[in-house]
């Protein structure tokens, strides 16, 4: 079976050769040959299980050894009548869903009695896949590898013939594709410790975890595997995290945080993360105070067919300082504004739903802004928070009104500039589906040594930083990436921008590269001192590698989290 690998490195030029001009020195924590498996989900359905039909006298029975009870995956084998038991072919099936629609299949047919066998491999989608083996005695295992149109959950039924007298030997296994498709949630509170809805009103303790019902809450489907939600930290007395995660003990053990919040501060983050097998979530405040903790739904993922992911590289299409895409000018308090997107900055038509990164700034006073569908009343809930004067960014995923826009309100009292940059869509005909990562794990932290031997030490300013994700590749697998970005010991006020890089590996390697072009989007902003943390959702560039840019004035430290990652395959 094909073993996908993920590679993470830094853009470190050979020995002798130097850096190449305008990048940051090799970041602790990537070197070149760091990898990262993403693991997948085998199912097997033994031998015992195999069930075999006489040919000539049309009993049935179960194979040699088989118990006649279902398992949990297995075909349904009966007490056979005699004359069944004499076939000895069994068949051994193993499958691993690696890739988002796709299929691994080993198939182990087992028969030292030497028919000739007809194996007949069918999908369960209505395609089959045929193949014989010759008289002689086999023991024969051989891997196939299918891809589905559609996701769900499918039944893998694998059929042995024997060609001079057709007694039949079947073994079956029931699987469900890894990836899932998005659907759009209007949105919805489903936590807000402050008034008891979704969990007791009461602040969630220090070192404690809440947990919240998600599959099967607020007409999100029992069967949803992952969602999209804002989580917010408010009432905050002293500093720390939070951390989402599909299981309390992977929560409360996470080295990895969503939310990072100091004292006084209400803070958003956006995450899209698994959904636990019995429909929950768990968030964890790693903070030593108590907080009140808040969760709304924009969308949630389902292995069924819905709507894909469109990547696209960040585009910037408001910006009310400019009258970019909106009249020039504040928002003014309790106001709103609207925003074309379907048919704009690469979004087709047919798109439901948008991720943008949103932000707020040169605010008169503290405030929110709602990101929701036009058409719509504007919800109880908030993408981004700020404060007077403040300039502050937050990721959303937005349903698109049937006039193909959004609106933006601005939830303060005075006016505020707002930015938009769209960075992906959602749409019926992407086939691209999502990989939750099930555990966030950390693929750079500029604060600690790397076992590549790089020194610790933040990301210069004014650099970009290429770090590359699929290895060597000129053909990548994943069409985009969900990042969760953080930024801390930071020594001025700046910004974070997370670009698709546009070399491949092998240019930085032998010092071709050109210097991407400068972005101004941003994923995140901060200030001096802060620890921010935003989600970042971007497609790999043409070798799989992307740029996260410091575009302050000041180093920092920066740390990067996988989330999930979109595939077609």
């Amino acid at each position: 079976m094909r073993n996908r690998r993920l590679v993470i490195s830094a853009a470190l030029v050979a020995a002798g050769m130097g850096l190449v001009p305008g990048i940051a020195q090799a970041a602790p924590g990537a070197g070149p040959d760091a990898t990262l498996g993403t693991g997948g989900t085998t199912y097997s359905s033994p031998a015992e299980r195999t069930v075999v039909t006489k040919g000539a006298q049309g009993a049935q029975g179960a194979a040699p050894g088989a118990k006649g009870a279902q398992g949990a995956q297995g075909a349904q084998g009966t007490q056979g009548k005699q004359g069944a038991q004499d076939s000895s072919t069994s068949i051994y099936l193993t499958a691993h869903t690696d890739g988002a629609r796709s299929v691994e299949l080993r198939t182990h047919v087992i028969d030292f009695d030497a028919p000739a066998l007809d194996v007949t491999v069918s999908w369960g989608d209505g395609t089959t896949d045929t193949y014989s083996l010759p008289a002689g005695g086999a023991s024969d295992a051989r891997d196939l590898k299918h891809k589905y149109a559609v996701l769900g959950t499918y039944d893998v039924r694998v059929t042995a013939k024997n060609a001079a007298d057709g007694t039949e030997a079947v073994n079956e296994l029931k699987f469900t594709t890894r990836g899932a498709e998005f659907t759009a949630h209007e949105p919805t509170r489903l936590l807000d410790t402050r008034t008891g809805t979704g969990a007791a009103k009461a602040q969630v303790g220090p070192r404690s975890s809440v947990a919240l019902k998600v599959a099967g809450a607020a007409k999100v489907p029992a069967g949803a595997t992952a969602v999209a939600l804002n989580v917010t930290v408010t009432n905050a007395t002293g500093a720390g995290h939070v951390s989402v995660q599909s299981t309390k003990d992977r929560a409360e053990g996470a080295e990895t945080s969503n939310v990072n919040f100091a004292a006084g501060q209400t803070v958003p983050n956006l995450v899209i993360e698994a959904i636990g097998e019995d429909g929950y979530i768990h968030l964890f405040n790693g903070g030593w105070e108590a907080v009140d903790i808040i969760a709304d739904v924009t969308g949630y993922f389902a292995p069924a067919h819905a709507n894909g992911w469109g990547a696209l590289n960040p585009t910037r299409v408001v910006d009310t300082r400019e009258g970019l895409g909106a009249a020039k000018g504040q928002v003014p308090g309790q106001g709103a504004v609207g925003v074309e997107i379907a048919g704009r900055a690469g979004v087709p038509k047919g798109a439901t739903a948008v991720a943008v990164n949103l932000t707020a700034t040169n605010p008169r006073s503290a405030g929110h802004l709602t990101a929701y569908p036009s058409g719509k009343a504007a919800p109880a809930t908030s993408n981004v928070n700020f404060t007077a004067g403040q300039t502050v960014a937050n990721s959303a995923v937005v349903p698109i009104g049937p006039d193909g826009k959004i609106n933006v309100r601005n939830g303060g009292w005075d006016p505020a500039d707002v930015v938009v940059d769209v960075v992906g869509y959602y749409t019926p005909e992407s086939r691209s589906a999502l990989v939750a990562h099930g555990i966030p794990y950390r693929l750079l932290d500029t604060r600690k040594d790397s076992w590549g031997g790089w020194k610790a030490g933040p990301l210069k300013a004014r650099t970009h930083f290429p770090m590359r994700l699929e290895g060597d590749t000129t053909t990548p697998d994943v069409d985009g990436w969900v990042l969760n970005t953080t930024v801390t010991d930071t020594r001025g006020n700046g910004f974070l921008s997370v670009t698709p890089d546009p070399n491949f590996w092998s240019d930085y390697a032998n010092g071709t590269a050109v210097t991407p072009q400068r972005p101004v989007s941003s994923v995140l902003n901060w200030t001096k001192g802060a620890t921010v943390a935003n989600v970042a959702q971007t497609p790999g560039g043409k070798g799989g590698m992307i740029d996260l840019w410091n575009q302050g004035w000041e180093d920092t430290h920066l740390l990067v989290d996988l989330l999930a990652y979109y595939q077609t395959d």
